[in-house]
């Protein structure tokens, strides 16, 4: 009997559905031709789930994604919701503490600029000639977002306001083992970013990945940083594969390589936890604005199951076959309204889906006589 691969499926709010309804093509494809049996059951999260239960993230949520291989989801949150206290609107009562229940650590976020669409980006020609692939590597549940104390007091008249930078040693070489393992298994360079000549939790950061990286003798590793690392993506973008830094220069830097690629409707992203239980989801959000019209890209959520068919099923050929049916559909020319200059006619959210789904087929005919169906 086959193995049964339940995926939870959140599609969450805004363009979050529509888009999470162009995987299932390709789960569909998934299935019929490349013999990989999903399994996937819808579960509410984010505003949605608060218009139904009065909470961000339902017990039945939660259960759901606890008998699942993976979480595959859409976007969460809009401005429908910015009435309720912080601590109950849907990216901190859905999103963030799914992210503290299953302890997603570890977050991958690619910056891939397609030669197709270099003209997107806003970096100059001769800059991005030779395109870029940047996998940032960012620890997620340590550093300044969570240490303790925080908060705001006053000192006579002077009011001010503080938060702690922290990592444990712990922290550090779990995020390190995993970019090593990465960098390892697909022969690339890693460029650890901190700014050890002034913090503290830097200097640790440094040490740590230092002592990881001997375990891993065959991985290039050199250090940068931040300042200069902000520069260097700017400067030159092609010079790096891995970027692996903290909670905080991951937040920045990872938007900085998402906006030089031109659309971030293009980028996809994964989290895991110890377990390498993983979500994947668009680096965007929910779009509420382009809402129900079918013009949202796709691509992006695609490219998230792409991930989580690599990371999670542990299928990589099929992965690299759904990311050339995406390179083949742009090579045609086909575009969604945000990746298409003013004169070119863009093409629905619903037709980029169909497709990517149509070519992934041409690529399952194209490679049945090889080893993709027999031993993927």
């Amino acid at each position: 009997m086959r193995k049964k691969n339940k995926i939870a499926i959140l599609p969450g709010d805004g363009i979050g559905p529509e888009v999470i309804k162009e995987t299932y093509k390709i789960i569909n494809v998934l299935n019929r031709y490349f013999n990989l049996n999903i399994q996937t059951k819808e579960y509410d999260i984010g505003g949605i789930a608060i218009d139904k239960y009065g909470i961000g993230l339902p017990e039945e949520t939660i259960v759901g994604c606890e008998k699942s291989i993976a979480i595959l989801l859409g976007s969460i949150g809009g401005p429908k919701w910015n009435y309720l206290p912080l601590h109950q609107q849907p990216e901190r009562s859905g999103l963030l503490n799914l992210r503290k229940k299953f302890g997603f650590f570890c977050n991958l976020r690619p910056a891939k600029l397609y030669p197709e669409l270099r003209k997107l980006s806003p970096l100059r020609k001769e800059i991005v000639s030779n395109g870029f692939n940047i996998l940032c590597i960012r620890e997620l549940t340590g550093g300044i977002y969570f240490g303790l104390p925080k908060g705001t007091k006053k000192n006579g008249k002077n009011k001010y306001a503080f938060d702690t930078e922290i990592y444990y040693e712990f922290e550090i070489e779990r995020i390190a083992h995993v970019a090593f393992q990465i960098a390892q298994k697909k022969k690339l360079r890693i460029t650890s970013i901190d700014k050890a000549n002034v913090l503290e939790s830097s200097i640790l950061w440094r040490k740590t990945i230092e002592k990881v990286s001997k375990k891993y003798p065959n991985v290039i590793l050199s250090h940068l940083y931040i300042d200069n690392a902000a520069m260097q993506i700017i400067k030159n973008p092609s010079q790096f594969d891995i970027i692996l830094t903290s909670n905080l220069f991951g937040d920045i830097l990872s938007d900085e390589c998402a906006m030089i690629t031109g659309s971030i409707g293009m980028l996809p992203s994964a989290s895991f936890n110890e377990n390498k239980f993983g979500i994947y989801e668009p680096a965007g959000g929910s779009a509420p604005d382009i809402q129900n019209k079918n013009i949202a890209n796709p691509i992006a959520q695609i490219l998230s199951l792409s991930m989580l068919i690599e990371y999670s099923l542990k299928k990589p050929k099929i992965s690299r076959c759904i990311n050339k049916s995406i390179k083949n559909v742009l090579k045609k020319g086909y575009r969604t309204l945000d990746i298409a200059n003013d004169k070119e006619k863009y093409i629905t959210t619903e037709e980029m889906g169909n497709l990517i789904s149509e070519f992934l087929i041409k690529e399952y005919e194209k490679n049945e006589k090889n080893v993709i169906s027999k031993n993927i």
